[in-house]
């Protein structure tokens, strides 16, 4: 049982937050696209947590290396649609197989598969190998201040259940469908960020129900407060230096929440999203709004479809076939 507080709050770890953003908040008055950048560079170790001990902070670069791999791996395969639907299906089922074999294979799982999704929304160009440059410096700097962090003495979490032998063929044949499922419907209706929906498939879907149902929840309502303060940043156009000052909280509350049962943290990703495309688009902040949260709600609803409604179907005719052969 998970006995975390569905909301939970640190401060020390809001003030490695803020640590984490200072190179955030000391560009924002001169690049503020810049320093959102930067930002964002820092998320994936403010996210992933700070392992007690010293020599597991290692972790935190890996996880920002990782996740440029996959951001640039979905950019590349954006290219070329018909293979990136091919792709997405082939690498969840490949991700799902290998997650049984340690904590690498479940990273890729959970971390670079979802990251290969949301680079669909990415061209392969310079500005996005500076993105993922942006996310690999981001992490080695957020390691280097994790250094500094006193260790501690914590239990080890146990590991989230995985299941293993055809359970997870079966997962990732869902996994890959819910996702390619996501990814067509995005080329075929040319969205501007077809990653969005695959990428939310690909984060909420567990091979246990009730992380799938809790993860979906958790970031459908999560993903649409953080665009609805995006767009409301956006509208305000506040200062530079507030903006700088704004981020600065964010990450710090990325951090000083992390360890809450309560999936917040696409709350705080996808402000910091939609806050460098407003900054870099002419749409209004309603459309994206809109655009954000009606694409989340598509990948969660695939997510559900895939991950727990047709299960349960199956099972259901399944049992009711046994009934009539009886």
């Amino acid at each position: 049982m998970d006995d975390r507080a569905g909301l939970s709050w640190r401060w020390s770890r809001f003030g490695l937050g803020i640590l984490f953003a200072l190179p955030a908040m000391a560009v924002a008055p001169f690049d503020v696209s810049l320093a959102v950048a930067f930002g964002i560079g820092v998320v994936p170790a403010a996210a992933i947590g700070l392992p007690p001990r010293r020599q597991g902070r290692t972790v935190l670069p890996l996880v920002g290396v990782l996740s440029a791999i996959g951001l640039l791996v979905g950019s590349l395969l954006s290219t070329w649609p018909v293979i990136a639907v091919a792709a997405v299906f082939g690498l969840a089922i490949l991700a799902s197989l290998n997650a049984t074999r340690g904590r690498l294979g479940q990273m890729i799982l959970v971390l670079v598969l979802p990251m290969t999704g949301i680079g669909l929304s990415f061209s392969w160009s310079p500005l996005t190998l500076g993105f993922a440059g942006c996310i690999v410096i981001g992490s080695i700097y957020a390691w280097l201040i994790s250094l500094l962090w006193p260790e501690r003495d914590a239990p080890p979490r146990p590991p989230p259940p995985v299941p293993r032998g055809r359970a997870m063929l079966v997962y990732g044949i869902l996994l890959g469908s819910a996702a390619a499922s996501a990814a067509v419907i995005g080329f075929v209706l040319d969205l501007e960020h077809v990653g969005w929906a695959t990428g939310a498939v690909l984060l909420v879907m567990r091979p246990v129900r009730g992380q799938l149902i809790s993860r979906s929840i958790g970031r459908a309502i999560s993903v649409v407060v953080g665009a609805l303060a995006a767009a409301g940043l956006a509208l305000l156009a506040p200062a530079d230096v507030v903006v700088g000052v704004i981020l600065g909280l964010v990450i710090g509350a990325t951090c000083a929440s992390q360890e809450s049962r309560w999936y917040v943290t696409p709350g705080f990703t996808t402000f910091l999203a939609l806050t460098l495309i407003m900054m870099t688009s002419a749409e209004p902040p309603a459309e994206r709004f809109a655009e954000r949260a009606v694409e989340t709600l598509i990948g969660v609803g695939l997510a559900l479809i895939f991950g727990a409604v047709l299960p349960s179907v199956v099972s259901f005719l399944r049992r009711a076939r046994r009934s009539s052969s009886v």
